[in-house]
């Protein structure tokens, strides 16, 4: 009996050695030393630090400040997101070519292809810049607070649902779209009864796991004063309060374990 060997293992064993030549470089342009976190000093501070964490901060007047910040936190994720899916429909709608009458006849015209394209390129310019930078710039303009942060989801994540939206519109079967549209009906009716009953449950489940990415980048804006959890985060952080470290950790996880509960029970709930 021949013992049994992978037919692919030379083109695999080929792939992984120029992985790793091409790693090398990259890791020694980014100074990625990870054996300095087992200096006999770094070990000494982290383990100092780490030995802090216990017991969590329980005092009654910072439990009343984290739960007004986690309230705040989750409330900038929601006001962000709702404001980034008011522009972002439209945009994706605008970007959708299944919902084109012009495109029915095989080559979409002019004028809408060149409306296609601008909307687009906007959706690339608003996802190409991270929400903390957007969140640098208006603290610039509105000041410290959560403003700040729910300006800077609702841009960053109007990019992302509108390029996204259009996507999936675009992905389904664009048939019965196509036929509505040659028997006269509005895009509005086009995308109300073919489009969105095929594609409703991934429009709900992406935006659901945006809401739960917006709470995390939430409590990342506050580090650069949008308020929030990120703020006392960073407070805390500041002045090597070990206990308050791991109280908000432990909310960071219960917030994100939550959201994804809500996104499981609404994907089950439309499935």
């Amino acid at each position: 009996m021949k013992p049994l060997r992978d037919p692919a293992w030379r083109a695999r064993l080929t792939l992984a050695l120029l992985g790793l030549a091409l790693m090398w470089p990259l890791v020694t342009l980014t100074e990625f030393k990870p054996w300095r976190m087992l200096d006999a000093q770094s070990l000494q501070a982290g383990a100092q630090f780490v030995g802090s964490f216990w017991p969590p901060e329980h005092d009654a007047d910072f439990l009343r400040l984290l739960l007004r910040e986690s309230w705040r936190t989750v409330a900038m994720a929601t006001a962000g997101v709702s404001l980034g899916l008011l522009a972002a429909v439209p945009l994706a709608l605008l970007a959708t070519r299944a919902l084109s009458v012009s495109a029915l006849t095989g080559r979409m015209a002019a004028g809408p292809t060149c409306l296609r394209q601008a909307v687009r390129a906007l959706l690339v310019a608003l996802r190409s810049v991270p929400e903390l930078v957007w969140a640098l710039v208006f603290v610039r303009v509105v000041g410290l607070g959560p403003t700040s942060g729910v300006l800077a989801i609702a841009l960053s994540y109007t990019g992302m649902l509108g390029k996204v939206y259009a996507e999936i519109l675009e992905s389904g079967d664009a048939l019965a779209g196509a036929s509505l549209l040659r028997q006269g009906a509005g895009r509005v009716q086009a995308l109300c009864f073919a489009l969105l009953p095929q594609n409703a449950t991934e429009l709900m489940s992406y935006t659901v796991y945006r809401w739960e990415c917006a709470i995390r980048s939430s409590v990342v804006l506050g580090f650069v004063g949008a308020g929030g959890l990120g703020q006392l985060m960073d407070s805390a952080m500041k002045m090597l309060d070990g206990g308050q470290v791991c109280a908000l950790l432990m909310v960071f996880v219960l917030l994100v374990a939550l959201a994804d509960r809500i996104s499981q029970r609404l994907r089950e709930r439309f499935a």
